[in-house]
C-alpha cells in the first residue's frame, strides 16, 4: 500500500525515547485531566482517557500520577484549567503543519508558536488554511515484522486506509470508529502495539527531493513538540 511518512517514524522514535528520560510525563498528564473533565473519570465509558492511558501506561505512569491526574479533570482536585487549542500553519520549503496544544494561557502559547514558525522561516496561518490538506484518522502502530498483505486480510471487515512498514515499526490508519478493533486484531496478529490514537494525516503527502531542506524542517517539527504546550505535531511531510 501506500509509503511510510519518514517524520511519522522520527516521531515516533523520539516520543519513545522521551518518555523513557520520563519528559512526556507533564503531556500526557494534561491529556488525562482533559479527557476526565470532557468525558469522566470512568475510562470504560470515555473513549478518549481510555487512549491517553494507554499512552500513560506506555511512558510507565506512576499509577498515583494517573489519579490524581484524573481527579483534577474531574473536580475532585485542584489544578490548571487546560484547553484544547489546534494551531496552523507553513513551516520551511512550504510544508503545511497542524499542531494541538493544551494550554491554561492561550496568550502565551499563541506567542511561544509563532516565534518558532518564524525563527525556522515559516509563518502561522488561520483556522482552516491548512486543515483542508489533512483528515482525522485512526493510526496504530506497533513493533514488529509481517507481511502486509496478510495482515491486510486480517483487517477486510474494517475501515482500512494504509499498512506501510518502515524500520521495524508497522503503522495502520483506518476509520476513527475502528480504531480499538484493528487495535486488536494488530495485538493478535503478534505485533506489540506502541500507541492507537486519533491524528491528522495529510491527504497529500509532501516529498523533497534533498536532504539540508529536510534536515531543515525535522529541525523546525522537533522544536514545535518539545513547547511544553504542544502535545502533538503533524506535518504533510512524506
Amino acid at each position: 500500500m501506500s509509503g511510510h511518512s519518514k517524520w511519522s517514524t522520527i516521531k515516533h522514535k523520539k516520543a519513545k525515547l522521551d518518555a523513557a528520560r520520563g519528559k512526556v510525563f507533564t503531556k500526557v498528564v494534561k491529556e488525562i485531566t482533559v479527557a476526565a473533565r470532557e468525558g469522566g473519570g470512568d475510562p470504560e465509558g470515555n473513549a478518549r482517557l481510555r487512549t491517553v492511558l494507554d499512552k500513560a501506561k506506555a511512558c510507565n505512569m506512576p499509577q498515583d500520577n494517573i489519579a490524581r491526574a484524573i481527579k483534577k479533570g474531574t473536580g475532585e482536585l485542584e489544578g490548571a484549567h487546560y484547553e484544547a487549542v489546534t494551531y496552523e500553519g507553513y513551516g520551511p520549503v512550504g510544508t503545511a503543519v497542524m499542531v494541538e496544544a493544551l494550554t491554561d494561557n492561550r496568550n502565551r502559547t499563541a506567542a511561544d508558536l509563532r516565534h518558532i514558525f518564524t525563527k525556522n522561516h515559516g509563518n502561522m496561518a488561520e483556522g482552516g488554511a491548512v486543515a483542508w490538506m489533512f483528515e482525522h484518522k485512526g493510526v496504530v502502530r506497533a513493533a514488529g515484522s509481517i507481511n502486509e498483505d496478510e495482515l491486510l486480510e486480517k483487517l477486510l471487515d474494517y475501515d482500512i486506509d494504509d499498512i506501510s512498514s518502515y524500520e521495524g515499526i508497522v503503522t495502520v490508519s483506518c476509520g476513527i470508529k475502528d480504531l480499538y478493533a484493528v487495535k486488536k486484531v494488530v495485538e493478535d496478529a503478534g505485533l506489540k502495539v506502541d500507541d492507537a490514537q486519533i491524528e491528522w494525516l495529510a491527504k497529500t503527502p509532501m516529498h523533497l527531493d534533498h536532504q539540508d531542506e529536510e534536515e531543515k524542517v525535522f529541525k523546525f517539527l522537533e522544536a514545535l513538540e518539545d513547547n511544553d504546550d504542544v502535545q502533538n505535531v503533524y506535518s504533510n511531510l512524506g
